[in-house]
Parts: structure tokens; sequence; C-alpha cells
């Protein structure tokens, strides 16, 4: 079997598709994330004090999206999204994810 019918995990997402969140993990998923925020999760929870109610309802739905669609895929997938594809400076670890997710989920209430 060649390697060209190997798709690649993240093939398919695009930047196009995820406007909000890519202009969100640009702005807080930087290089100094970490010193600034703590942590992801710290990100995301400023990033919700930060935004307005709009902000915070597209930002959340479409990282839902994202992880919804990565969701059957190995991690390394996610993070070649979030990196190559959406602007971040950080790769996560699962659990990363599960605590940005609630941060967003909490925020639409």
């Amino acid at each position: 079997m060649s390697s060209k019918h190997n798709k690649k995990p993240a093939q398919g997402i695009s930047a196009a598709d995820f406007p909000a969140l890519r202009q969100f993990l640009r702005g807080y998923f930087h290089q100094d994330m970490a010193d600034e925020y703590g942590s992801a999760e710290g990100a995301a929870q400023q990033f919700c004090k930060d935004a307005d109610a709009g902000q915070r309802k597209v930002v959340a739905e479409e990282w839902a999206r994202l992880v919804e669609q990565v969701a059957t895929q190995p991690l390394t997938a996610m993070n070649e999204v979030l990196t190559e594809k959406l602007g971040s400076a950080s790769t996560l670890e699962q659990e990363e994810i599960k605590k940005v997710s609630a941060v967003f989920r909490a925020s639409l209430r």
C-alpha cells in the first residue's frame, strides 16, 4: 500500500473552518502562555474574561467542533491542527484539552 493512501489525521481541517478559534489561539496560546496565564486552562479563562458573550460563544462552539472532529484520532492530530493550521504555539495533553473544553462550556452558561 502506498503512502499516498494513508491520510494524515488532521487532513481536511483548515484555518478557514475555525476563524474565531484561530484568532483566540494566536492571541492566547502563544509562546509565553505558561508565563502569562499559567496554563492552557488559564489562557482560556482569561479569554473568557476579556471577550464579550458573542466572541465567547463562537470560540466555544468552534473549539467543541474541533475536539469532536479529532476525537477518534490520536492526540497528535489535535496538536497538528492547533499548531500547524490554527496558529497555536503550544501543544496540549489530553487533560488540558478537557480543561479548556470545560472552561468554554462554563462560559456558555
